[in-house]
């Protein structure tokens, strides 16, 4: 061990400097730009941007509200259906009811089938943590060490497949919409795949690498509300099953708020249905699996059409009307206090 004198210098030694170098960027020398403020360009700074904020605001409120929209609630007119779900006994137990409609005029263009629910908080910090996304990634990952309590595994030690509480209580209600034309009932073509976000089926979800699927999933078994294992969501789609499942994949995707929609199917445009939705009486059939007597929910179905600015959601308007309204009245604040005060100004100087 050196001595500690060793570290002291000696006279006639020069000291070590802690200045940073003498070069424009370590001695904050940069060139920059320095604004000179005066009153005519802090009002125009203010001007401008209300007229742009009030502007776009204007023109996004107009677009919101040029959706095509349609809204139904089947809480209560699954009544039934709502009432046998309410015992968990009777999970396997199938029970389907209809909600007729009528569309006084076409709605035409692509249109986008939505479910709702109403007072569902998905908003927990620990139903919102419960999730392994290793296991989602494909993994062999040890879901005993993640947040998926107590939906891990079975008591015979079986663990599920996906694991947490967010899939557990995956959104399972079965929804398919009739046209009614004249004395024939006509199913609308519905698109199930291509709903959720490129990120998320390509590089958030994928599914366990193996020759078959089901071997995949073998010593796995499906969350308890689940009435079909993880492999076999799509009967129709092989490539749509597992945790690349479209239904699913938009379900792990939580809310912020207690209500909310989300993307259910798309209308195919073929057919009598090329053009969007034709003038009519229609039919929601509903295979209905998902309760919400128990937390006072509510249950929706809706039908919408979207702009360039998306779907009828006006509060991004609203914010930037807000905004610019707040700007161009700071705006002219300002300008009766400088007036003001060159008033004051220009007295006191005669």
């Amino acid at each position: 061990m050196k001595n500690k004198a060793s570290f002291i210098p000696q006279e006639g030694e020069a000291r070590p400097s802690r200045c940073p170098d003498n070069t424009a960027f370590k001695q904050q020398k940069l060139p920059a730009w320095k604004p000179q403020l005066n009153i005519v360009t802090v009002l125009s700074s203010f001007f401008l941007t209300g007229t742009f904020c009030l502007t776009v605001g204007v023109c996004l409120i107009l677009s919101a509200n040029s959706v095509r929209e349609i809204q139904i609630d089947y809480s209560d007119k699954c009544s039934e259906c709502s009432k046998l779900r309410e015992n968990t006994s009777n999970w396997n137990k199938e029970c389907h009811c209809s909600v007729n409609f009528t569309l006084k005029e076409d709605i035409l263009g692509d249109i986008f089938m939505y479910y709702g629910l109403q007072n569902f908080y998905q908003n927990h910090r620990r139903y919102v943590l419960s999730r392994s996304d290793a296991q989602l990634l494909g993994r062999n990952a040890n879901i005993q060490n993640s947040y998926c309590a107590p939906f891990t595994t079975y008591r015979n030690g079986t663990p599920m497949a996906p694991c947490g509480a967010i899939a557990n209580s995956i959104f399972n209600d079965t929804i398919d919409l009739f046209y009614n034309l004249n004395s024939s009932v006509i199913q609308v073509p519905l698109l199930k795949t291509g709903n959720s976000w490129w990120t998320d089926k390509n590089v958030k979800f994928r599914n366990p690498k193996s020759y078959n699927l089901s071997s995949a999933f073998a010593g796995t078994a499906r969350p308890p509300y689940w009435q079909k294992p993880v492999y076999l969501l799509d009967e129709e789609d092989e490539k749509n099953n597992g945790y690349v499942n479209d239904d699913f994949i938009v379900w792990m995707r939580v809310s912020a708020f207690a209500t909310f929609r989300n993307l259910y199917r798309r209308i195919r445009r073929i057919r009598q249905f090329a053009d969007g939705l034709p003038a009519g009486n229609y039919t929601f059939r509903i295979s209905y699996n998902f309760p919400v007597t128990k937390f006072k929910g509510r249950k929706h179905v809706i039908l919408s059409t979207v702009v360039w600015s998306g779907g009828s959601n006006p509060f991004l308007g609203i914010a930037y009307v807000v905004t610019g309204t707040a700007a161009t009245l700071a705006g002219f604040l300002i300008t009766a206090i400088h007036l003001k005060l060159r008033k004051k100004k220009t007295y006191f100087q005669k």
